[in-house]
């Protein structure tokens, strides 16, 4: 792997670290600070549209049911589309206060896509679909 595929993908991980601690914090602004304007994201029954659609949903969740969870999150691969893409695969799942073990039910695999923009690794699109036990 070149240095450069390297350099990318210690930003792509910076990326997603912070967005979990901003999830961490509860900070929906924080949240999606490294999302594209015209982001999506697709959760089962859910679209939501836009930085500023994901921002809200979040806030919303933040300030009821997410409040003071965290998330579990283990990165399966990355795979590089030309120069400026990025999918990351991902397991993952919600902790709700005092867990420290993520429920085999809740948990998640996630497709995250990324667009190198003006230099800087965003977040274009995301989708998780629930994981079904032994596979």
């Amino acid at each position: 792997m070149s240095d450069n595929r390297l350099q990318d993908e210690t930003a792509i991980s910076t990326v997603l670290e912070a967005l979990y601690k901003a999830w961490e914090a509860n900070d929906a602004d924080a949240f999606v600070a490294d999302y594209t304007e015209d982001a999506t994201a697709i959760l089962p029954g859910s679209f939501r549209q836009g930085r500023e659609g994901i921002r809200q949903s979040m806030a919303g969740g933040f300030a009821g049911p997410l409040k003071g969870t965290k998330t579990y999150n283990k990165q399966i691969g990355v795979r590089f589309l030309g120069q400026d893409g990025a999918i990351v695969v991902s397991e993952s799942g919600i902790l709700f206060p005092g867990e420290t073990e993520l429920p085999a039910e809740r948990l998640v695999y996630a497709t995250w896509v990324l667009e190198k923009r003006d230099g800087r690794w965003l977040i274009a699109g995301y989708h998780n679909s629930p994981a079904k036990p032994n596979n």
